[in-house]
This record gives structure tokens, sequence and C-alpha cells, in this order.
């Protein structure tokens, strides 16, 4: 039965392509929005507090600063609406899934940018 369900996940269900991202890095995901019969593209900027799961049921989650309140918002990997992904910075953590972040503000709040390779 397994065997079934990944057969057609697999033949079935796009595939979408996104630059590799994890833990810590701040990144801006472009959806769509329905309102009545009207379509527009909204965005979400913030830090990916965690990715979780495997194959289609992949998600990724993101924290975002409103104000003064936090704002945390889950999107699965292989969701219609997403249209594109673009990473802003590349952060360095040492863990996958920073939940101790919610907890931090100022200046502690501030997550160091990952060092970049020469080529």
């Amino acid at each position: 039965m397994a065997d079934l369900m990944k057969f057609v996940q697999d033949e079935f269900v796009a595939k979408k392509e996104f630059p590799e991202f994890g833990a810590g890095d701040t990144i801006t995901v472009y959806y769509e929005i329905k309102e009545g019969e009207k379509t527009r593209t909204q965005f979400f900027k913030g830090v990916v507090i965690q990715r979780r799961g495997s194959g289609n049921t992949e998600t990724f989650t993101i924290r975002k600063m409103s104000g003064a309140v936090g704002v945390e918002r889950i999107f699965p990997v292989n969701l219609p609406a997403l249209q594109k992904v673009e990473i802003n910075k590349k952060g360095h953590v040492r863990r996958a899934r920073i939940f101790y972040f919610r907890e931090l503000t100022g200046k502690k709040a501030k997550i160091k940018e990952e060092k970049r390779q020469r080529a």
C-alpha cells in the first residue's frame, strides 16, 4: 500500500524547484491569494524556524516580526499557490529547529550571516 501511495505521489504531484534553504536563513516566499474572483500575489519575508517532513509532506515554518508581535506561518513545499522562494540571507545557526528564537528580542534575535566561500 505504501509503495502504491509513493508511486502515485511521484507520478502525479508536480515538483517545484526551489533554492536550498534551512533554519536561520532569511527568505521571501511569494504566494497567490484568491479573493473572490481575483487573484493576487502576496509575499511573506522572515526567518526560517524549521523544515520538517520529507517528500510531498515536507513543510517549512517562517517567523517574522509585525510590529511587536511575532507572526509564524507554515508553508507546505508542494503548495500549488507557492510561486517562488528567494533567499535574502544565509544564516549560521547550530540547530535544525530554532524554537529558542521565539523568546529572543532586540540584538539577541540577530542571526549571524554565513561566511561565503570564495570561488
